[in-house]
């Protein structure tokens, strides 16, 4: 899965944040703790659904293949208990678009497996795209300056979006 979000901040600035663990929590989607234990590695407990599985996954994040402030490959993996266990990375690239527009590149992979792999590929793949792009959604926002609601104006101004909306004759 690839995509990239275009952040209102200087190329410095969005590399200090995707080192910034405090920055990181906040906008990984389920995180409830993520804590530096070296320059280059985190740990992490996240909860997060896939389909009817909740699980509470525990595991250790990596930052490889620095070229600060260009790129990395962040990867992590952890265990779910009876739900199984996930691996997963991205490599993240960095463009100074001008001096305060930046576009963040990126390339997601993610394997899983236990009981969350009997779920089927499309559901899976689904969740995966829908929390990377939440987390660069989020990340954008934070390190950006700009509110969720600027991007979303029928939220934003009390509309219902989505099939709802279209229902309601509101979107």
């Amino acid at each position: 899965m690839n995509d990239s979000q275009r952040i209102l901040a200087s190329k410095d600035k969005v590399w200090a944040a995707l080192n910034d663990p405090e920055v990181l929590k906040t906008c990984i989607p389920g995180c409830q703790a993520l804590d530096m234990t070296s320059p280059t590695e985190m740990t992490a407990t996240v909860v997060f659904k896939v389909g009817p599985v909740k699980a509470t996954f525990g595991g250790k994040v990596t930052l490889s293949d620095l070229d600060p402030p260009n790129s990395y490959r962040i990867s992590g993996e952890g265990s779910g208990g009876v739900a199984g266990f996930a691996k997963g990375g991205a490599a993240v690239r960095l463009e100074a678009e001008s001096a305060d527009i930046t576009i963040l590149h990126y390339e997601v992979d993610a394997q899983i497996g236990g009981k969350l792999a009997q779920l089927g590929g499309r559901l899976i793949d689904s969740t995966a795209k829908k929390l990377a792009g939440e987390f660069f959604a989020s990340f954008g926002a934070a390190v950006g300056g700009v509110p969720a609601e600027a991007e979303m104006p029928a939220a934003a101004e009390g509309g219902k979006t989505g099939w709802l909306g279209k229902l309601t004759g509101t979107a």
